[in-house]
C-alpha cells in the first residue's frame, strides 16, 4: 500500500503583504477577510476542497506563479469573467474555448478560472 495518497492537500500561493493579500483573496471571492494571520506570515483561505494558504515568507519575485498552479472553480465562465472585469482585476486572457481564463494577483501570481 502507498503511503503517499493521491490527493493535494494544500497550495501555498507566494505573496509580498499577507494583509493586502489576504484582503485581495477574500474580496475576490466573497469572504470576510478577518481571519487570522499565523506566524506573521500565513493566511489560511476558508476553501471547499483542496486548501489555499498565502505565505509572505517565501515570497520573492522569482517565485511568483508564472503559469497558474491550480484553478478556482466556476458553473457560469461568462459570469466570472465579468465579475472580475468588474473587480479591476488583470485579465491575462480573454475566455478560451468558453472553459476558462487567466488573470493575475495583486503580486502578479497567475491564475485561472475554470469552468467545472
Amino acid at each position: 500500500m502507498n503511503p503517499i495518497f493521491n490527493q493535494i492537500g494544500t497550495v501555498f500561493v507566494p505573496v509580498s503583504n499577507i494583509e493586502k493579500a489576504r484582503d485581495w483573496y477574500c474580496d475576490i471571492l466573497g469572504l470576510p477577510a478577518d481571519g487570522e494571520i499565523l506566524f506573521g506570515h500565513l493566511f489560511i483561505v476558508p476553501m471547499h476542497g483542496t486548501g489555499l494558504v498565502l505565505d509572505s515568507k517565501i515570497y520573492s519575485k522569482n517565485n511568483i506563479f508564472t503559469a497558474p498552479a491550480f484553478q478556482f472553480l466556476t458553473d457560469n465562465i461568462e459570469r466570472a469573467y465579468t465579475y472580475m472585469e468588474g473587480k479591476k482585476v488583470e485579465l491575462t486572457t480573454g475566455i478560451e474555448h468558453n472553459q476558462w481564463f487567466n488573470f493575475k494577483d495583486a503580486d502578479g501570481n497567475l491564475l485561472m478560472v475554470c469552468k467545472c
